[in-house]
């Protein structure tokens, strides 16, 4: 565990990183001590000023949410991030690419609740009660850590490498689809450049929920009415670069789920 003037610090590190678009090295490198709670805490120093400064929780992120990914990074559960008013993206405006260090787009199908979730022991049938529809979103994930040389540490203290989301119009009650049993596909242009189905998950994009739910108790928050919550992406990330259309489309064998596009200038 480190100090909480080590916890400052490094929360400042990452402040000005993301700031002046300059990414830093690794933080492990100089603080190997560093660990996921450590992380979570810096985290939410940085989370507090923001929302200081006039910003509001429009829900949150939960990352590393395929078996794939948690192989990869060593560990047998996800992480979580902020999705803070900022953060949410126009699909009418195209986004400057140089407002980000490594702008990479994940395709999602997202959570708008319309009641509050239990904290510890929630499960997904609590999740789908109280999900008001699914809805079509990217999130815009970046990284202030050099590179991407990311550790656990690094990502969550880096607000799970959450930098921006993007909402489609469609709203679909989860009574009318199967969630564990969407598909979707991203196009940059006219091209299709990577596909996935929503069981990339957990196998489940409510067991992501549910797991947040739990695991947000732990600081003190819970998820409310209203919020947005991303579970995770149905796909790998993809670059992105000036110039740059992304467009997701998602459906399901019984009902169509939609669309969301981004642009980058």
């Amino acid at each position: 565990m480190l100090t909480e003037s080590d916890r400052g610090e490094l929360a400042d590190r990452l402040r000005v990183a993301e700031r002046d678009r300059r990414p830093v090295k690794p933080l492990i490198y100089q603080f190997p001590g560093l660990d996921a709670a450590d992380a979570y805490e810096i985290q939410l120093w940085n989370i507090k000023r923001r929302l200081a400064g006039g910003v509001r929780v429009a829900g949150h992120k939960v990352g590393l949410s395929s078996e794939a990914m948690q192989r990869m990074m060593g560990v047998d559960e996800p992480d979580y991030g902020h999705l803070l008013s900022d953060m949410w993206l126009s699909e009418d405006e195209p986004v400057p690419v140089t407002r980000y260090c490594y702008p990479r787009v994940e395709v999602e199908v997202g959570f708008l609740l319309g009641a509050d979730l239990p904290g510890e022991g929630c499960t997904e049938a609590d999740v789908l009660a109280a999900t008001e529809a699914f809805l079509p979103a990217i999130e815009l994930i970046d990284s202030r850590i050099l590179d991407w040389r990311i550790s656990l540490p690094d990502t969550i203290a880096d607000n799970a490498s959450s930098a921006g989301f993007v909402l489609g119009a469609q709203r679909i009650a989860p009574s009318e689809v199967d969630v564990t049993a969407i598909d979707a596909v991203l196009y940059k242009g006219s091209e299709e450049v990577v596909a996935g189905r929503s069981d990339a998950v957990l196998g489940n994009p409510a067991t992501a929920v549910a797991w947040l739910a739990g695991k947000v108790e732990r600081f003190g928050v819970r998820l409310s009415a209203g919020q947005i919550v991303l579970p995770g992406s149905c796909t790998r990330a993809i670059d992105a670069h000036q110039g740059d259309h992304f467009r997701a489309d998602f459906r399901a064998h019984d009902a169509e789920v939609g669309s969301v596009s981004v642009s980058f200038e």
